[in-house]
């Protein structure tokens, strides 16, 4: 009798994993556009997913390099006073320059506004959670993947999927979390039918894309001018 593989239960599982596309499978030769994503019978549908926190390492690197430079210095000349020596030139002066100035003083107040920039700057950091670059994509249910598309990936499937529509000359896709701008130009065709048939291409592809969040479409286009 076969021995059933040991493992753990839905307890025990571990934190659920997270899958990082920086491209996309190319289809075999002949294959034509990609059909839309469909979810297998049986499954749940797509549901949205949050965005991916970014681990700050070089913001808390940097913090944590000058805060302990700091207070090693601080430490090592409060030792040395205690160990009968003189303290540190710069550490007299900071002293007597914070007993002596007043509040209102320029230099007090320049101080004070970079610290609270700072300390601003850090808590922006904490609490917003950044990976700019990678865009969520949507999830079935609580299946326990997390899927991310990079968004220099999701520019270039638009761009090509924008290059194929009859009268683009050429085209420039720049992609966001809430929108999607395609500007381009066109060498024959009326104007409007070239920006109807762009709009509704990249809507389709976008789509197909299966993100979490779905960008509005903002299609520019313009005439190409004519050389000599």
């Amino acid at each position: 009798m076969a021995k059933q593989p040991s493992g753990t239960g839905p307890e025990e599982a571990g934190p659920e994993p997270t899958v990082r596309l920086g491209t996309l499978t190319e289809e075999p030769a002949g294959s034509g556009v990609a059909a839309p994503y469909e979810p297998a019978a049986g499954r749940q549908p797509l549901v949205g997913a949050r965005r991916f926190w970014a681990g700050r390492r070089v913001p808390s690197a940097l913090t944590a390099a000058v805060i302990l430079a700091v207070a090693g210095l601080f430490l090592y000349d409060v030792s040395a006073v205690r160990a009968d020596r003189d303290a540190m030139s710069w550490r007299k002066r900071l002293a007597d320059e914070l007993a002596t100035r007043h509040l209102d003083d320029v230099w007090v107040i320049v101080g004070a506004a970079v610290a609270a920039v700072l300390g601003l700057w850090l808590l922006v950091l904490a609490l917003t959670p950044g990976e700019r670059g990678l865009l969520p994509m949507a999830r079935h249910g609580q299946d326990g993947v997390r899927a991310g598309l990079d968004r220099r990936a999701a520019e270039l499937v638009l761009r090509d999927r924008a290059m194929g529509v009859a009268g683009i000359r050429w085209v420039r896709v720049t992609v966001r979390r809430r929108k999607i701008d395609a500007r381009g130009s066109s060498h024959f065709r009326d104007l409007d039918d070239v920006r109807r048939d762009l709009t509704a291409a990249l809507d389709d592809a976008v789509r197909q894309l299966g993100l979490a969040r779905t960008p509005q479409v903002r299609v520019h286009v313009q005439r190409a001018e004519k050389k000599g």
